[in-house]
């Protein structure tokens, strides 16, 4: 499956906004973030502006860096990066217990690597649902190179009013998609609407950890950088996402965070200690190149004024990740698979996996 080179890149930059429009664009997105004075409910309250913004701009230097499936992933050693995040995808998949012929939705689907991964993995159906009209084009395209077109298919919605019917699904997952949200408990109401009674939703939430300080100066511009460069209205801590879910009408079944037990840190590929020919491009030295490469191909007009800002913020977003993880204020792996009940008078306690 073919993956974006540096021409793919720069004609990438902006998705669906003209080229023109690219460095305003950029700027309209700063203003929403601390970083550039602005301010969390401006972020929450234009959340689909933002986000879309976001990944307009974003998008292809995603899939130069990372490939299809835009995630991370625990890792084990002797493991490629690319292994471990199919892995990944796998784990999700088993522990929703999935079958053959079973509607699937993915809620925030990116340009639909896992998708794919997953509807191959399980023999299911599985419908994409994403706001961002480039990445559902982009993504369309690699479901027909891959022959998957007829098993997965995207629908552009906003994830926090979803146009399908009560009970549609026999599972959902979201792979570090819903922390998008602009309110965890809508979001994951919508998400038991829509799932079949008794049937599960699984997740990796991006979150701050009890060791986050909200006083500390540090851990604020951490989580500041992390938000600019990944496009979050806010990071949730991991015990307000499962309040969010008991709210919501979920049971949840068991939930961890699977950073905790990675025999190799999950940053390790935006460490710039860390070297690797099999995942070059996420390297520091890989992004160096990457950095010039956008200021090359900027300055000689292929790719549109703004792009090298949008590198400048996704290094911000790489810093504050590597940080964040040194530090284990953050984690992109918090997991939980929840079931909606039979009937909303069956309850069943949380179990936490140690």
């Amino acid at each position: 499956m073919p993956k974006a080179g540096a021409l793919d890149l720069a004609f990438g930059v902006g998705g669906k906004i003209d080229k023109s429009e690219v460095l305003p664009t950029v700027k309209t997105y700063e203003k929403y973030h601390v970083c550039n004075g602005g301010e969390e409910e401006e972020r929450k309250a234009n959340y689909a502006d933002m986000v879309n913004k976001y990944y307009d701009l974003v998008t292809s230097f995603y899939e130069f860096g990372w490939g299809e499936s835009f995630h991370f992933a625990p890792r084990w050693k002797g493991e490629s990066l690319q292994e471990s995040i199919k892995r990944h995808e796998h784990f999700l998949a088993l522990q929703l217990a999935l079958k053959p012929g079973q509607k699937v939705l993915d809620v925030g689907c990116g340009i639909g690597g896992p998708m794919r991964e997953i509807a191959r993995f399980s023999s299911t159906s599985v419908t994409g649902l994403n706001i961002n009209e480039y990445q559902i084009t982009r993504g369309k395209e690699l479901n027909r190179i891959a022959g998957v077109d007829k098993t997965c298919n995207f629908v552009k919605a906003d994830f926090m009013k979803m146009p399908f019917p009560d009970n549609s699904f026999d599972a959902v997952y979201a792979i570090e998609a819903t922390c998008h949200a602009p309110d965890a408990y809508g979001c994951y109401k919508e998400i038991h609407r829509v799932l079949k009674p008794g049937q599960c939703f699984a997740a990796y939430e991006w979150c701050m950890t009890d060791a986050f300080d909200p006083e500390n100066q540090e851990h604020q511009k951490i989580k500041a950088e992390i938000e600019i460069g990944d496009g979050l209205p806010d990071i949730r801590l991991t015990r307000n996402c499962l309040e969010a879910l008991k709210q919501a009408g979920f049971e949840v079944l068991w939930e961890k965070d699977l950073a905790v037990d990675s025999p190799l840190p999950w940053y390790l590929p935006l460490d710039k200690s860390h070297f690797s020919l099999s995942s070059f491009r996420q390297t520091a030295v890989g992004r160096f190149f990457t950095r010039n490469m956008v200021k090359a191909l900027e300055f000689v007009g292929v790719a549109p004024k703004g792009s090298q800002r949008i590198q400048d913020f996704l290094e911000k977003a790489a810093e504050g990740l590597v940080a964040g993880g040194r530090k284990e204020i953050f984690t992109p792996m918090y997991f939980f698979v929840a079931r909606k009940p039979q009937s909303d008078s069956s309850k069943l306690g949380v179990q936490t996996v140690s």
